[in-house]
């Protein structure tokens, strides 16, 4: 009994001593697993490498601008040549932004999709609830991505991140095409300052530059819009701000600005002398460039790419007819600016609710990689060489001006292009008409001279709620000073009534926005 009694307590130690061992061995695993498992989140936190990535299936979305989805011919091209198996969603121009925004709330995105200014603004808050992918940490892995231009990326962040890659644009084709033979027969240079300007579209008007003994021209031809047409444009030169400016310290609307008031009372004056057409306000673009091409008008201000096609058209005409291009006229000031959008049309963003997976979003990533590639960029712009254009000089030259053939087979690709020249090294235009490469040297001039809108990046629910309605009120206000149906002090009334309908919250969220 003494016995068993000695070794049920050999017994009881043991087990003790067992559990003791047991409990200093879990605590020890676990322990180490709390390690692994820290250091394991530490690891999440970190970029993930794009070195292992592998071509994928995936599917995005994309503007069409042409009647019918494009030939395959090019897709095909792209698919051979990165390996990537791609679905395109190609949804009508005019019906995208109602497709966009029912992807967004039935939740049905594909992997990647294209997403223009405006429709960033509105998926701020979206993005700002973690639905897109943040892909700014991962651009430096990529050979091309890591190229996109920083101030660019920058005009496309939301609180100071990249959620998108970008399509390129240039930041200010503006300036003014004019008719030089008409300018030689009047003596006339290139106007260098406003009055210069007003003086030659007053001579182009009154003094016969056509030679025809006839009142049968006008000085400047002009359209509807008032962006692209010649109103802000000639705007910036009175020093204007573009959209927003700042003021001791505080953001305001363009129109709140003297400079402003200065352009109305410029374009009042070109009305009522009766050199501009007094249509404007209802001309489109067609027929504005048709006063140039026809020999009505002699003087066009906007995108000064624009002189190839109305040269091209005007020659047939006309084959005596010269253009030339400018773009520095200064204001009041003595200095010259011109106005300069984000430098981007598009973003293409990466959806969470499609792409899962940190690996996914890598994979197509490297996908708009080798888009930037210049051999693939150059198959997106201009399709095949040999078939669709030929290199001359480095630069690019189209074998066809079938445009069909060129809407079937190439236009649509157009909107998958990422980056730039500058950045994507695809090929620029060749031409062999000075004047156009004029253009393109004056366009990279601007550059140096831009006015920017410091709101890009800002947020205001206000404005994107009641922006368009309340721009339009000031639209139909500039229009009515311009041909004499008010006055400045009915100017000043609008003006109050778009503070007191939104716009003072506008001006105080942007503001707030500014200061953060």
């Amino acid at each position: 009994m003494l016995k068993s009694k000695k070794f049920y307590a050999m017994l009881c130690a043991l087990a003790l001593i067992l559990m003791f061992i047991t409990a200093c061995s879990n605590n020890e695993s676990a322990s180490n697993e709390g390690a692994a498992s820290n250091s394991n989140e530490g690891e999440k936190e970190e970029v993930a490498s794009a070195d292992s990535i592998e071509p994928i299936a995936f599917s995005l979305m994309t503007n069409l601008h042409t009647a019918e989805t494009p030939d395959k011919k090019i897709q095909d091209l792209i698919e051979e040549k990165t390996g990537y198996t791609l679905d395109i969603q190609w949804v009508p121009d005019s019906s995208y932004e109602e497709r966009l925004n029912t992807a967004f709330a039935t939740g049905s995105f594909p992997d990647a999709v294209r997403v223009g200014f405006q429709q960033l603004n509105q998926f701020k808050d979206a993005i700002r609830n973690d639905q897109f992918w943040e892909i700014g940490p991962y651009l430096d892995q990529f050979e091309h991505l890591s190229k996109l231009n920083e101030d660019i990326l920058a005009n496309t962040a939301v609180d100071g991140k990249i959620y998108g890659v970008y399509q390129g644009r240039p930041l200010s084709r503006q300036g003014i095409i004019y008719r030089k033979d008409w300018a030689d027969n009047l003596g006339l240079e290139a106007p260098t300052t406003t009055e210069e300007f007003m003086e030659m579209v007053r001579a182009f008007t009154e003094d016969d530059p056509n030679e025809s003994g006839r009142k049968d021209t006008i000085g400047l031809a002009d359209r509807s819009d008032l962006v692209y047409g010649g109103f802000k444009t000639i705007a910036s030169w009175f020093g204007t701000p573009h959209e927003w400016g700042e003021k001791d310290g505080e953001l305001l609307p363009e129109f709140m600005f003297p400079e402003f008031m200065e352009t109305l009372d410029f374009y009042h004056e070109m009305h009522s002398n009766g050199y501009i057409n007094q249509d404007f306000p209802v001309t489109s673009k067609q027929d504005q460039v048709a006063m140039l091409t026809n020999g009505t008008a002699g003087v066009y201000v906007g995108s000064m790419e624009d002189v190839t096609s109305l040269y091209n058209d005007a020659k047939a005409l006309n084959p005596d007819i010269e253009f030339d291009v400018h773009n520095h006229v200064v204001g009041p000031d003595g200095e010259f600016g011109v106005w300069a959008i984000p430098g981007f049309g598009e973003i293409v963003m990466f959806p969470k609710s499609s792409v899962d997976s940190e690996e996914k979003l890598l994979n197509i990533l490297g996908f708009y990689d080798q888009l930037m590639n210049p051999e693939i960029a150059n198959i997106l712009y201009w399709g095949i060489e040999g078939e669709h254009y030929e290199v001359i000089d480095g630069k690019a030259s189209a074998l066809t001006d079938d445009q069909q053939k060129i809407d079937r087979e190439i236009r649509p690709y157009l909107t998958l292009e990422i980056g730039e020249p500058a950045t994507n090294g695809r090929y620029t235009i060749y031409t062999d008409y000075e004047v156009r490469q004029k253009a393109d040297k004056l366009i990279l001039e601007n550059n140096d001279y831009l006015i920017t809108n410091p709101t890009i990046t800002l947020d205001s629910d206000t404005f994107i709620r009641d922006g368009d309605r309340l721009k339009q009120m000031i639209d139909d206000a500039t229009v009515r000073y311009i041909l004499g149906q008010s006055d400045k002090e009915g100017f000043d009334k609008v003006v109050e009534s778009w503070k007191s309908q939104g716009g003072d919250k506008i001006i105080e969220e942007f503001n707030a926005s500014f200061q953060q």
